[in-house]
């Protein structure tokens, strides 16, 4: 019998006083088989080792020189983390072999070493990697490469990132073919859907292996020392108990949900910091070398805790980490074990989570949300259909390499699982917008970037378009950016552009823990000063909201529906849903409870729908329309994850029809094309299609910019060409994420026959979050905390509630 692992694998395993895990022998079984893969374990499984062990086990008995292993991350900082890692490995195990990283951030130094003696190890990104095969020369770099692996598999599954990995993917097998793939992820909620993404075109499929599940994580709430707010998101309230659990812990991640919330919630521990910890901030609008310091910084233990959003989810190994604390509501199951992940980073310990939800509504989210983690039940959908946009840059960059024949070209798209069921009808229509703009668009030469030759080959027309090409790669786009830097020269980070265009000389904002002043807008750069003063009169400059997943709102209906689960809820909950239970009705899992009644003169619909934040937004618009058809004469809407309401002069009739499938008739699509969800949506399909470039030789254009350029783009096709493969691109765009159009069909179809009316002679306990939020939106200014006092107060008297 052979031994699972060579004599130098088994020392070093030694040496660290570790045994191989069963998933990790499992790995090195496949390998040998030749067997694709898709490896599920916990996070401080070693599942990042078992995905590379095979590949060193092979280096290490027949040596290769050139590419053997490309290995992608969806960060650059976990790329840097990884190779550090495997570099101590290969080190201490004595190995030769060369690995390396290749991301932006590489210096061209490196690249041209790379290049001409290629690593047999390379780590790199989505974007880098699909970079590398626009080149003459992939086809010689990457003829060698046997395995591919795929880290964190999760975040790109289902995704325009994921998108353009997959179609890398089959790239990749069509220059390297009998290529192995492999994924790797601690959290995946379908994972026969994820093993067919890994696998793509690979014969037989991918193998599932998982590991044993660990122990449990400890999840526990923390609230605020005072009453439980009513309403807001930031979770301030919690500021001094979330600093005493810090101060428990040697180090702690503290995770956000949005930029804006890092920013103040940092700022509200600083306050009361008084043994003056060392408390970090880590976010994605931060300049890249403050970050890089914070991140140094936690590595060597310099930290007691970071405040941090999304840019520290994906697993970067800081193994002091005892705890991490979720700030808000974590939106989805999925995320929030990801997040508790990064405590302790080992099997064999429990890893230890706080939720402090900001208000009563996120309380019993928190609650499910800790459920369901337990339950190892977790959200999010299935990978869908592949983006068109997505396949445009791509057959833009498969031209760039060299000529291609259409026909293989579409045979090798539809071994990636995202175009599985692609169209050739389809395939052809994005083919020729490449080719020539499209019908409305091929008068226009800058649009025609491939042409034919005699033997049906499509080039690229001109090497200035597949430098531009090659400029533009990528499918995150994100709002308009401006740097920030002071007088002296020093980038604090950026902010929205139209955060920017709002700024007057003497105001005030958090950027980067810091409160700065600004003082002029010179060109692409926002000038500042550090301010005196520590209030701020702009608080927050931004940041997107998460909806909450449909796994957590079923689990948070069935809460509030059944009684006998309240006992665990803290006092403040309980008491409010038990006056709901007594001055109204309590919503019912599969039913939808609309409520009506009138304040201060104008009438409120409130609907309980639980389908999360962008569903209920959209409602809001469908329904508005339905009560000015009416007659109801809509003023208004406010939208949350929980529920919608809407205001109007007169009371609304006919509840049942204005919540039936007529909320979805009538002149639906062209509503839509008018609205400014479409126009958001389709700047992003421009530019990551090519339509509109980003990134010119010598320049950068504005964000203001690409809006204009986009938005007339967007009037022309729906005027001259309304079926362009773009359009219905940007529709399912819409439809699928910044709308959730899907999950208001799906209300709709749930509650037919099943909507519980009951009109109130005033506000209901459980009303009262959802209209704070609308007198959140409405108040400003400096005395805006005593005017939204004074609307809590009124409110509450309202209800009566205690």
């Amino acid at each position: 019998m052979t031994e699972p692992l060579p004599a130098a694998f088994r020392t070093w395993f030694t040496a660290q006083g570790w045994h191989p895990h069963p998933h990790q022998l499992a790995m090195l079984e496949a390998a040998r088989a030749g067997e694709s893969a898709l490896l599920i374990a916990p996070t401080g499984g070693g599942k990042t080792l078992a995905g590379f062990l095979p590949s060193f086990v092979a280096l290490s008995e027949s040596p290769q020189p050139g590419l053997h292993t490309v290995y992608v991350a969806p960060l650059k900082a976990l790329t840097a983390n990884i190779a550090e890692a495997m570099t101590r490995l290969i080190d201490e195990a004595a190995l030769d072999l060369r690995l390396d990283v290749r991301t932006g951030d590489t210096p061209s130094s490196r690249r041209a070493r790379q290049a001409r003696t290629p690593p047999q190890v390379l780590l790199t990104t989505p974007e880098s990697l699909s970079l590398m095969l626009s080149w003459p020369e992939a086809a010689t770099l990457f003829a060698g490469v046997r395995t591919l692996i795929i880290d964190e598999v999760h975040a790109l599954a289902g995704t325009k990132r994921g998108d353009q990995l997959a179609l890398c993917a089959e790239r990749l097998s069509t220059l390297a073919p009998g290529l192995r793939r492999v994924g790797l992820s601690a959290t995946v909620a379908h994972p026969q859907a994820m093993a067919a993404y890994v696998a793509g075109g690979a014969p037989g499929g991918a193998r599932i292996v998982r590991a044993g599940a660990g122990v449990a994580p400890e999840i526990a709430l923390i609230l605020p020392d005072g009453p439980i707010p009513w309403a807001g998101h930031m979770g301030l309230a919690s500021a001094t108990a979330i600093l005493r659990q810090i101060e428990r812990a040697k180090v702690t991640i503290v995770f956000v949900n949005s930029r804006a919330q890092a920013e103040l919630l940092f700022q509200e521990l600083w306050k009361i910091n008084d043994r003056n910890l060392p408390i970090g901030l880590h976010h994605g609008s931060l300049d890249l070398a403050r970050r890089s310091r914070i991140e140094a910084a936690m590595a060597a233990g310099d930290l007691r805790a970071v405040i941090a959003t999304s840019s520290l989810d994906l697993g970067i190994d800081w193994g002091d980490v005892e705890q991490i604390i979720q700030v808000g509501a974590p939106r989805e199951a999925a995320r929030l074990a990801q997040r508790i992940g990064r405590a302790n980073h080992r099997m064999d310990r429990p890893s230890r989570a706080f939720l402090a939800p900001a208000n009563r509504f996120e309380v019993l989210e928190s609650i499910a949300a800790r459920e369901a983690v337990l339950a190892h039940e977790l959200d999010g959908e299935p990978p869908g259909p592949g983006a068109l946009d997505v396949l445009a840059q791509h057959m833009l960059l498969t031209a760039c390499h060299g000529p291609f024949l259409p026909d293989p070209l579409f045979a090798e798209v539809c071994r990636a699982a995202p175009y599985r069921a692609l169209d050739r009808g389809h395939f052809d229509e994005v083919l020729g917008f490449v080719e020539t703009g499209g019908y409305a668009l091929r008068a226009y030469e800058e649009h025609k970037r491939l042409q034919r030759d005699s033997l049906g080959r499509m080039w690229v027309r001109t090497e200035a378009i597949a430098r531009t090409a090659r400029m533009n790669i990528g499918t995150i786009v994100d709002t308009p950016r401006i740097r920030v830097r002071t007088r002296r020269g020093k980038d604090i980070g950026d902010v929205d552009e139209y955060f920017a265009s709002t700024l007057v000389p003497g105001d005030t904002f958090f950027l980067g823990g810091e409160v700065v002043e600004f003082l002029s807008l010179r060109e692409t750069t926002v000038m500042v000063a550090h301010a005196a003063s520590r209030t701020p009169r702009v608080p927050v400059y931004g940041g997107n909201r998460l909806s909450m997943s449909r796994g957590l709102a079923g689990r948070v209906r069935d809460l509030i529906h059944d009684r006998s689960r309240w006992d665990g809820l803290p006092r403040d909950v309980r008491i409010w849903l038990e006056a709901q239970a007594t001055r109204s009705v309590l919503p019912a899992p599969d039913r939808l409870l609309v409520e009506t009644f009138v304040r201060q003169k104008r009438w409120y619909l409130v609907a309980y729908g639980f389908e999360g934040r962008n569903a209920h937004q959209t409602l809001g618009l469908l329904a508005t329309r339905l009560l000015e058809e009416t007659g109801a004469a809509p003023l208004g809407f406010v939208a949350t994850d929980d529920a919608l309401a809407c205001w109007s002069v007169r009371e609304p009739t006919d509840i049942a029809a204005l919540f039936s499938p007529r909320l979805l008739e009538g002149d639906l699509a062209e509503w839509m094309a008018e609205s400014a969800v479409m126009r958001r949506a389709f700047r992003e399909v421009a530019v990551i299609s090519g339509l509109t470039e980003r990134q010119l030789p010598g320049r950068t254009k504005t964000g203001r910019q690409m809006t204009a350029s986009s938005d007339l783009l967007y009037d022309v096709l729906r005027r001259y060409d309304p079926d362009h493969v773009l359009l219905r691109a940007t529709r399912q765009d819409a439809e699928r994420g910044l709308t959730s159009f899907d999950r208001i069909e799906a209300l709709v179809a749930r509650v037919q026959g099943r909507i519980d009316h009951r009109r109130l002679d005033r506000v209901s306990p459980l009303a009262v979050p959802v209209l704070l939020e609308l007198g959140r939106n409405r108040i400003k200014g400096g005395e805006g905390e005593d005017l939204l006092l004074e609307e809590i107060e009124s409110l509450v008297r309202e209800a009566g509630l205690p």
